[in-house]
């Protein structure tokens, strides 16, 4: 298996936006099938991360958590206040991509070859359940093994006899319960020691499989009420949920609806016009103009041709930059994220004051060196 990544050009992710300071890609729940169902059959690594509320917040709050989200080959919207928020934002998002719907959605179609899964974690026992269950079940998938490393700690399930025998089932799409924090963690400890060409934490899906947490019924989901389902079957669940209400709140009050209407304020009027210069002597990408989703094929362009291909520092001038949309950040984001697995980092030069309003609000500012002149 190559861990070159399914999505090696950022022109790729044209449907990425930045919500509540993270970047998703707003595809459908075909669409997302599909393109993991592409990087089983390429064997092109596709980290998939299904951020909800609860990753959302905890992105937030933590920066190596967030850099899992930053630098997954796809990132989809699972949670219903997401996609309602991102309407309210005029954003163009299709629907939500839970996790638990988008490998049922795998598992039910039926195909010549099953994509192989391997359960990793999940409480005691259960792995082996999700692992006999799914091949009791599942038209278009086949468990090839399972293991629960139990309590230890993520260097200790990051042994090189794990790993092998992890890699020595060929699995398609290994599939991590160990906790979000946790689960997330090790995946970026361990991703390049993989070979399956598809990795995820989706820590409810093992019990769903497994048949040990029954889950919320369609119209609950439809209307946003899976959380209260889940109480209700796992009662310890309240406490977590209460805190990331009053954290949505509080980002939603202080960052994000104020971002919408200064977004709309600075919009306004903006042409389409910009222009990008790479001066490779000091790894410099000037630029220019407005950038925003229907504009951005020349730096993209660039980038994927001559910025990413030297593993270097990078520096983004910002000082002619007018206007910057929420792809354009999502990119900028995206292109850290690749940068930062390479040992390099991604600077920010001179932005103006309008810009550097623009990321702060958007959740964005802090992941970048800002340096003005």
């Amino acid at each position: 298996m190559s861990n070159t990544s399914f999505f090696p050009d950022l022109h790729q992710r044209n449907k990425q936006h930045v919500l509540m300071g993270l970047p998703f890609d707003f595809v459908s729940m075909a669409e997302s099938a599909s393109l993991i169902e592409q990087a089983v059959s390429s064997k092109k690594r596709c980290f998939l991360s299904t951020p909800n509320i609860n990753f959302t917040i905890t992105a937030n709050e933590d920066d190596a958590f967030y850099q899992s989200v930053a630098v997954s080959d796809l990132s989809v919207i699972d949670g219903m206040p997401l996609v309602w928020l991102a309407k309210m934002m005029k954003l163009p998002v299709k629907e939500r991509v839970a996790g638990s719907d988008l490998f049922q959605f795998l598992s039910e179609k039926k195909r010549e070859q099953p994509i192989k899964v391997f359960f990793f974690g999940g409480e005691s026992g259960i792995a082996e359940k999700a692992h006999k269950q799914l091949n009791i079940d599942s038209a278009g998938m086949v468990s090839v093994g399972f293991y629960d490393p139990g309590f230890i700690s993520i260097e200790e399930m990051s042994q090189d006899n794990i790993i092998q025998e992890i890699n020595d089932a060929e699995p398609d799409f290994l599939l991590v319960a160990l906790g979000a924090k946790k689960g997330q963690a090790w995946i970026m400890n361990n991703m390049a020691k993989l070979n399956a060409p598809v990795i995820s934490h989706l820590g409810a899906v093992i019990n769903f499989v497994a048949g040990s947490v029954v889950r919320a019924p369609e119209k609950w989901r439809k209307f946003g009420l899976e959380w209260l389902w889940r109480i209700k079957q796992e009662p310890n669940l309240w406490k977590r949920y209460v805190k990331d209400g009053w954290s949505l709140s509080w980002l939603l009050l202080t960052k994000q609806l104020p971002y919408y209407f200064v977004n709309k304020k600075y919009k306004r009027g903006m042409s389409q016009d910009n222009a990008v210069n790479w001066q490779p002597n000091t790894h410099t990408l000037f630029l220019a103009g407005c950038f925003q989703a229907n504009n951005l094929e020349k730096v993209d362009a660039l980038i994927s041709t001559m910025v990413l291909a030297n593993h270097s520092q990078l520096k983004i001038d910002l000082s002619g930059v007018s206007y910057i949309d929420s792809t354009f950040m999502a990119r900028l984001l995206t292109l850290q994220g690749k940068l930062n697995l390479a040992g390099c980092d991604l600077i920010v030069l001179n932005p103006k004051q309008k810009i550097k309003r623009l990321m702060s609000l958007a959740g964005v500012l802090k992941r970048f060196k800002v340096i003005s002149g």
